[in-house]
């Protein structure tokens, strides 16, 4: 499993976008069964399984938005 570092920034993103869907086809009470809903669901989990270990779990838009205006300054570079 190799993921780009680039990638990395969106996970805030795609998590908080996976447990809003997650909660809102809950909240629906629609469970269709069909192969191709039964991948679907097979991707949202194991991708909201792997996000959930990383530390963006805990980031909004917000604080990576703070983080990266704090750090302009220093003029890191890779």
């Amino acid at each position: 499993k190799i993921i780009s570092n680039d990638l990395k920034h969106f996970f805030p993103q795609v998590f908080q976008l996976l447990t809003d869907l997650k909660q809102q086809r809950k909240e629906s009470g629609k469970n269709k069964q069909s192969s191709g809903q039964q991948n679907l669901n097979t991707i949202m989990y194991e991708t909201l399984k792997y996000i959930s270990k990383t530390p963006c779990r805990y980031q909004s838009p917000e604080t990576v938005k703070e983080f990266l205006i704090a750090m302009k300054g220093h003029k890191l570079t890779k």
